[in-house]
């Protein structure tokens, strides 16, 4: 006969094979934010994120959308294809901008440069429109490439309409995540935009045809003045928006990322972000290794080299928010005992494995510094003569 479970007993098994069958997610310790509805703070170097809320919600991003039109704009100077000393022409439409706005003037020309610190500092809307189309053609061409480049990114809750963040359009949104993604993107790989994030106030010079006239750019960040470590990034407020930033900070050899979306007023927004940098300091440490040792040759095979040398990809860097003893932190070379050619400079051979507690927290790879042909009969040829003539 068989026995019936009762149905306390057949709940207790359900639950247990859904908590086994479940994956477990990354979980975040709460950060002392009140307000803001969605938000996310990472570190720079590694991207690791350290806590969050609602970070992939599509929201209106206002002019923090231009985080990713600077970035464009780098990539360009990057590329060779504008340089900073280069005149930008400004078009009737881009003087049409409303908003936050530099005042540019039909026909007015003002260099890269310049259009960058009004960007960077003042949130000209009139001054993105100008440097799209610039580099463009037009701003809709350059919306186009600002959206590949978020693809590229993996930037999955993003969609541009335009290059400034104006627009109340529906179809212009980001994420907080995403957000963090094209702000980390921007400040590490072209760190000098952070020489142009951190002025609170500079002159530019007005040339039009009623004459010269100087206009002071005052920056939109009040984190410049209220936390003394910020670097920048980028604020934005639109009625449909609220109040939204990207700020970064540097402390410690510690870069951090704060994203504020949606926050109900411009105090709000600061405060909130400086709440979130604190919480992050008090809780990271920055484990780095710069990996210059030196790395032992490999014997190879098949070829007339009898040994390869070998280097490290590139150092290796782990946060840690849970208070652990990184002087504990193990490296563990994993390599073959030999070779075979053919072998390219670059192909990986191998990896450094990082542990802590027994636990393996990353790696690094190790590449072959250089390339290694594969022997023919001629070769093994004059390699036995040489050993006769030794």
């Amino acid at each position: 006969m068989r026995k019936i479970l009762s149905w306390r007993k057949a709940v207790a098994v359900l639950l247990s094979i859904t908590l086994f069958f479940t994956p477990l997610l990354p979980t975040y310790a709460a950060a002392p934010i009140k307000e803001t509805p969605s938000y996310i703070l990472i570190e720079a170097q590694t991207g690791q994120v350290i806590t969050l809320q609602n970070a992939d919600e599509r929201l209106a991003p206002a002019s923090v959308t231009k985080v990713m039109t600077l970035l464009i704009v780098f990539d360009f100077i990057e590329k060779g294809r504008i340089k900073l000393e280069h005149e930008v022409i400004t078009s009737a439409y881009a003087k049409s901008m409303g908003g936050s706005q530099v005042f540019l003037e039909e026909g007015e020309i003002q260099t890269v440069e310049t259009l960058i610190k009004c960007i960077a500092v003042a949130s000209g809307n009139d001054a993105s429109v100008a440097l799209a189309e610039h580099i463009a053609g037009s701003e809709a061409e350059f919306v186009k490439l600002m959206n590949e480049r978020a693809r590229e990114l993996g930037m999955k809750n993003t969609n541009f309409v335009d290059s400034s963040g104006l627009t109340d359009d529906d179809n212009h949104y980001m994420s907080a995540r995403d957000v963090a993604i094209v702000s980390r993107e921007l400040i590490t790989r072209y760190p000098q935009v952070l020489d142009y994030t951190q002025i609170w106030m500079e002159d530019i010079i007005h040339n039009t045809a009623r004459g010269s006239s100087v206009f002071t750019l005052s920056s939109t960040n009040k984190l410049l003045k209220m936390y003394e470590w910020t670097t920048g990034l980028k604020t934005g407020s639109t009625s449909k928006a609220k109040f939204c930033l990207s700020a970064t900070a540097s402390r410690d050899g510690i870069d951090l990322i704060a994203v504020i979306m949606a926050a109900p007023s411009g105090k709000t927004r600061f405060e909130e972000a400086m709440a979130l940098l604190n919480y992050g300091y008090s809780v990271a440490q920055l484990f780095e290794d710069v990996n210059d040792d030196v790395l032992p040759t490999l014997p190879i095979r098949g070829s007339v080299e009898d040994y390869v040398t070998i280097k490290y990809q590139g150092p290796f860097k782990y946060l840690d928010i849970k208070g652990s003893d990184l002087s504990q932190i193990e490296k563990v070379l994993n390599l073959p005992e030999k070779l075979t050619a053919p072998i390219n400079e670059g192909d990986a051979i191998g990896e450094a494995v990082y542990r802590l507690n027994g636990e393996r927290i990353g790696s690094v790879s190790i590449l072959s510094a250089q390339s290694v042909e594969k022997a023919g009969y001629v070769d093994y040829l004059g390699k036995a003569l040489r050993l006769l003539l030794v």
